[in-house]
């Protein structure tokens, strides 16, 4: 893929394009977001959806330094490593389903008021630095795109990244407030849409764990 470096505003876009493509593509943040706004409102989970501005600058320092070189074992361990955190994620949430709505929620569903668990947060950061997906992300759409708006200027790269973050941001965002306004249709909508997407997440997992350990 050619990257486009013919000025700020196209690298804006292209950036927003592919922000878009991700927030859209089914992944296991996409699923956690869905647990935990269906368990604890749209309120406390939309910080979770800043993860990716916390993991990804080292992520795309690293992958920049070595760009398409970075090594198989790496990816391999991280998908064991990303494929156990998801499974146990996705254990969790089930577990959460089965029981109910949390204490976070009033018994009609509605969302108690209350600061989000730092566990929530830390939880989904774990969640994002190891999914091999991201690594790949970055060594194959989005850095040479990057490392080509770098090159013409500052400007241009943060064009690239802003418009990237943005819809990003926003399509996860969009999960979170959609998810949460479904589970306040009552408990047991709540309970169903934390079963699949405690389901999506041991899928996910598994799938992830299998490609580490066998190297597919």
């Amino acid at each position: 893929m050619r990257a486009v470096t013919g000025g700020g505003r196209d690298l804006f876009l292209q950036g927003a394009w592919l922000g878009l493509s991700a927030a859209a593509a089914p992944g296991p943040l996409q699923a956690y977001l869905l647990a935990q706004s269906a368990r604890n409102g749209a309120a406390r989970t939309l910080p979770v959806v800043c993860v990716p501005l916390v993991t990804d600058p080292p992520l795309i320092a690293i992958v920049l330094a070595v760009l398409a070189q970075v090594p198989v074992g790496l990816l391999r361990a991280l998908g064991v490593a990303g494929g156990a955190i998801v499974l146990w994620l996705g254990i969790g949430a089930l577990r959460a389903a089965r029981r109910g709505p949390g204490p976070a929620r009033e018994a009609g569903g509605a969302p108690r008021e209350g600061p989000l668990p730092p566990k929530g947060f830390v939880r989904a950061m774990a969640l994002n630095f190891t999914n091999p997906n991201a690594w790949l992300w970055w060594s194959g759409a989005a850095g040479p795109i990057l490392v080509a708006a770098w090159r013409a200027s500052a400007l241009d790269a943060g064009a690239f990244l802003g418009g990237f973050y943005l819809l990003l941001l926003a399509g996860n965002s969009t999960v979170v407030l959609l998810s949460a306004r479904i589970a306040r249709a009552g408990p047991g909508v709540a309970r169903v849409l934390g079963a699949v997407s405690g389901g999506a997440l041991v899928l996910f997992g598994l799938w992830q764990l299998a490609k580490g350990l066998l190297g597919a």
